[in-house]
């Protein structure tokens, strides 16, 4: 038998630095799956200066 009970809660109070520790997991694992999710797309890779030339030639016309 356990030694607690678990019950679903509507709320918790926990120390202030430990939710921004929470937040901050929370940020970085967003930012992982943007990540991965634009890892993913199968993309063209061009150099930097031909992106820039371009978009230079693209705003001439």
């Amino acid at each position: 038998m356990p030694l607690y009970k678990i019950e679903w809660k509507k709320s918790a109070v926990i120390p202030f630095i430990e939710w921004q520790n929470i937040l901050e997991a929370i940020e970085e694992l967003d930012d992982i799956r943007s990540y991965d999710k634009e890892k993913s797309i199968e993309s063209d890779v061009i150099p930097f200066d031909q992106a820039i030339q371009e978009i230079q030639e693209k705003k001439l016309n």
